[in-house]
Order: structure tokens, then C-alpha cells, then sequence
């Protein structure tokens, strides 16, 4: 049986677009995961005061934004944040937040406008940070692209083919 290739050319069209189709449905379930990740974000109410001195690291991810600081406290006052990872969008800008963490010394000030969910995202890790195990020595752990690494070799190493 000889199929035309017409025929040939119109399957292929229809498999492309139902490709097109499915890979859309996932992304935009992705973005409406990431949209209630970030809106259902809360924070505590936290006194920076009652934190021990020393350095503390934190990180939180809603898929589309993740940041990883480290937080260093002195005489329970926050010294220092630095951000070790911020991957976001267009939310670079929001990098300035941990300016105003530092000079309120609260962890719920006013987001970046322009960059609320960056923002949000980066206000939520200096929480995770202080709320978290202190840290022996700086740097963090392995970072997370050295861990996804590890697990897709780890995946390939054992598939049998």
C-alpha cells in the first residue's frame, strides 16, 4: 500500500501541531504553577533580633525564579546578604531588595516593582536563611545545576539499552 504524499504531508502536519499542541498545554500549566507559587508565598513574622550570630544560607525556587543568598548576622542585626544564585527573568532588578532587608532590618519590605515575583522569591530565601541551619564554612553546598548533573548521569548510567 502506497500512501500519497499528500497523505504523507498532511499526517506530518497533524503530528506537528499536536506536538506543538502538547508541548503549550505543559508550558502554560508551568506558568500557572509558578503564578500560584509565588502568590501563595507567606512569610513569617521573624525577629531578626533573636537570630545568632553568624552566616546563614537559604534558597527558594518557584520554577521560573530561584535565588540562594547567604545571610550573615551580627549583635542580631543583619549585616550582609549576598546572593550566590538569582535566576529570573526580567527580575534582576529586583537584586536591590536585600538593600532594603538590610536597612529596615525586616524581611517584609516593599518589592521591586517591575520585579515583584524576583522579589518575593529573594525576600522568601533570606527567610529560609535565617530560619535555617547556620552554616560551618561559606559557600553553600553543591550548587543545583552540579546536582541536576548528578542525577541525569545517574539516570543514563543506569538505563539499559
Amino acid at each position: 500500500m502506497k500512501l500519497s504524499r499528500k497523505r504523507i504531508l498532511s499526517f506530518t502536519a497533524t503530528f506537528l501541531f499536536l506536538i506543538v499542541l502538547i508541548f503549550t498545554a505543559v508550558y502554560l500549566k508551568s506558568v500557572a504553577d509558578y503564578k500560584r507559587s509565588v502568590k501563595e508565598t507567606t512569610f513569617s513574622n521573624l525577629d531578626i533580633s533573636n537570630v545568632p550570630d553568624g552566616a546563614y544560607a537559604g534558597e527558594y525556587d518557584v520554577d521560573f525564579v530561584y535565588a540562594k543568598v547567604e545571610v550573615t548576622v551580627q549583635n542580631g542585626v543583619i549585616t550582609n546578604i549576598d546572593i550566590l544564585e538569582h535566576k529570573n527573568g526580567r527580575g534582576s532588578r529586583a537584586e536591590v531588595v536585600v538593600d532594603r532587608i538590610i536597612e529596615e532590618q525586616k524581611i517584609e519590605v516593599d518589592a521591586v516593582s517591575g520585579a515583584t515575583n524576583s522579589s518575593t522569591v529573594i525576600k522568601k530565601a533570606v527567610e529560609n536563611a535565617l530560619t535555617g541551619e547556620k552554616l560551618k564554612n561559606s559557600p553553600l553546598k553543591k550548587s543545583r545545576a552540579i546536582n541536576k548533573i548528578n542525577s541525569y548521569a545517574y539516570f543514563f548510567a543506569h538505563l539499559h539499552l
